[in-house]
């Protein structure tokens, strides 16, 4: 399930957000019939999509897939600076990066597949974004999802240790709501700077290892940038056969 994320989702009601209850859960397309059958609809894409790769989807997501689908449209780029470009065929081949200290809600997992460590944390995160947090409310998405992974020795595969982390939206980065769930970690991030380059498609550690070695052919030889840890970034749902993801290179400290 190559992120249970994003877009693709509807209705939970937004009772802590509107401080109401039945009577805007009903305006919001989250109640009665109608209502019960788009959830379950989402749901069983999400559980299709899930199962390809070994997911299970517990039935309490259905609360969360719902209400984040209804704030699809909604969501806050984490903010950085463009410091250089360049361009291959009149494109962006790649382009290097700062990023401001910040706050980062993660999880770290370390299933037997890529895919199925960054769904287990997303879910998990999913659930704090959608009121399991200390404030009780919706806190709002931000993209991209930013998945850290570290290379074996002989670079040949990925450790199973990765850090998925959500950007908190700016209005909660002075004060972070408190997740309900102890392997959420609230962490105060350094900035950081990043040469990234844009790859479309699946995300699988087959994919990853390509395009960082793509990247490294496109790059040429350097010191300046990490080679065992690296970051995917994620900006759209599984649901897009071509969505897009960027490959982080992470700079060297100066």
């Amino acid at each position: 399930m190559a992120r249970i994320t994003l877009e693709d989702l509807d209705g939970l009601g937004e009772e802590a957000e509107d401080g109401g209850g039945e009577e805007e859960e009903e305006e919001e397309g989250g109640g009665g019939e109608e209502g019960e059958e788009e959830r379950g609809r989402l749901f069983a894409h999400w559980e299709a999509v899930a199962s390809t790769h070994r997911v299970s989807l517990p039935r309490d997501m259905a609360g969360p897939i719902a209400q984040m689908n209804r704030h699809r449209q909604a969501r806050e780029p984490v903010p950085y600076v463009t410091l250089s470009r360049r361009e291959k065929c009149e494109e962006a081949a790649y382009e290097e990066r700062q990023y401001p200290a910040g706050k980062w809600a993660c999880v770290t997992k370390g299933e037997p597949m890529y895919e199925q460590s960054i769904s287990m944390s997303f879910m998990k995160l999913m659930r704090y974004i959608c009121e399991e947090n200390s404030v009780g409310c919706y806190l709002g998405m931000t993209v991209p999802v930013l998945n850290e992974i570290h290379l074996t020795k002989d670079g040949t595969k990925l450790e199973r240790e990765v850090v998925t982390a959500y950007y908190l939206p700016g209005e909660f980065q002075q004060n972070p709501p408190v997740p309900t769930d102890p392997e959420i970690h609230i962490t105060e991030r350094a900035p950081l700077r990043v040469i990234t380059r844009v790859f479309y498609g699946m995300t699988t550690e087959e994919t990853i290892l390509r395009e960082i070695s793509l990247f490294w052919e496109l790059l040429g030889p350097t010191d300046t940038v990490l080679r065992e840890t690296y970051v995917v970034a994620a900006y759209e749902n599984p649901s897009i056969p071509q969505r897009r993801n960027e490959i982080w290179f992470i700079c060297r400290a100066e």
